[in-house]
């Protein structure tokens, strides 16, 4: 079985309100020090050997359902357990 952990964030051409917001409440809390915050999202999966290539089929799941491939880029770790 492998363990897949799936970080998807906006590319750094897009505009990322949430991100912008976060870092201006971070601000108001004091930490002038931090300069970016980009927000994202993170998935898991658990898939099993029989899968065959498990790098093509993670690639393929983020390129089709996890990431708009157009405004995200996204990186992931594959861990044999």
């Amino acid at each position: 079985m492998y363990t897949v952990e799936v970080f998807v964030t906006y590319k750094e051409s897009i505009l990322d309100p949430q991100g912008q917001a976060i870092m201006q409440g971070v601000h108001q809390m004091g930490y002038e020090a931090v300069k970016n915050i980009r927000q994202g999202k993170y998935f898991q999966m658990e898939i099993v050997k029989e899968v065959g290539d498990v790098d093509q089929a993670v690639a393929d799941i983020c390129d089709r359902l996890l990431a708009n491939v157009n405004m995200e880029t996204y990186r992931y770790t594959i861990k044999e357990v």
